[in-house]
């Protein structure tokens, strides 16, 4: 069997490291339902079974959820005051945020 220059090193540069399906979030501003709870932030890791987020919110009333997905604004909101680490299991949905992180207590 014989490589090209690009897929060996495509090959030696890949063994090893298994990509995480959600890595495509990292750096980003998310909004995700757990069977518990809801929560927004952005994506600054995600290392086994947890995502990492930062400037994280739990949404504890979302009002209209359609309304609130559109506009970015929901009844209830609670800061985390430190990064939160979310278990990726107990993950339903999740979905980019594109609109300001919530960020004050309402």
């Amino acid at each position: 069997m014989e490589l090209t220059t690009s897929e060996l090193a495509e090959l030696i540069g890949t063994r090893g490291q298994k990509k995480h399906p959600l890595d495509k979030y990292i750096g980003h501003a998310v909004f995700i339902r757990t069977v518990t709870h809801h929560h927004t932030g952005r994506v600054v890791a995600v290392d086994g079974d947890f995502m990492t987020l930062a400037d994280a919110a739990w949404i504890a009333n979302d009002g209209r959820f359609h309304d609130m997905l559109k506009t970015g604004v929901a009844d209830e909101v609670e800061p985390f005051c430190e990064e939160v680490d979310v278990h990726i299991g107990a993950m339903i949905d999740i979905t980019t945020w594109p609109h300001l992180l919530p960020v004050e207590q309402k």
